[in-house]
């Protein structure tokens, strides 16, 4: 692959890394696809080698940024179903402020859910929180797998 080609991996894997963080594109998505036509272009049992450990690396971040937040949840009392609300109320307010209303809107839709269930400011708030930090770990384990594919990739790169 020629030198402009691999600069676009590199830009597309940063993209991918960028988005695990402000949730605009599918960030990890991004950054296997752009692996997968890095190998493509390359060729060869050792780019496709890196490839796959790439793509099993991001798989496992996909499935670890559910199970372990989703346990933390559940241990706080948190139901899934406030989780769903919060999700839409986030998309709902992404429309309605570009970028922030993602974070805002999860938020208040969590609370304002949770405050509607227990009629409990105080429990609301706590269940709100909990909910916060889980999907603050699950940014965070999202981020830390692009991260180390970007890194496997970076290295094969290199070893070429």
């Amino acid at each position: 692959m020629p030198e402009w080609g691999v600069a676009l991996v590199a830009v597309a894997c940063v993209v991918g890394i960028v988005t695990t963080i402000v949730p605009v594109l599918p960030g990890t998505l991004i950054v296997g696809a752009a692996i997968v036509v890095w190998a493509l272009a390359e060729g060869g049992v050792s780019a496709w080698s890196v490839a796959g450990i790439c793509i099993v690396v991001l798989a496992a971040g996909a499935v670890i940024k559910f199970l372990v937040p989703g346990k933390r949840l559940a241990a706080a009392g948190v139901r899934t179903l406030t989780m769903i609300v919060g999700g839409i109320a986030g998309i709902v307010g992404f429309f309605i402020m570009p970028i922030v209303g993602v974070f805002v809107g999860f938020i208040v839709g969590v609370f304002a859910f949770e405050l509607i269930q227990q009629r409990n400011l105080e429990s609301a708030w706590q269940s709100t929180w909990a909910a916060m930090k889980a999907s603050g770990l699950s940014m965070m384990i999202e981020l830390a797998s692009a991260l180390i594919a970007t890194a496997v990739w970076a290295a094969g790169v290199y070893a070429f």
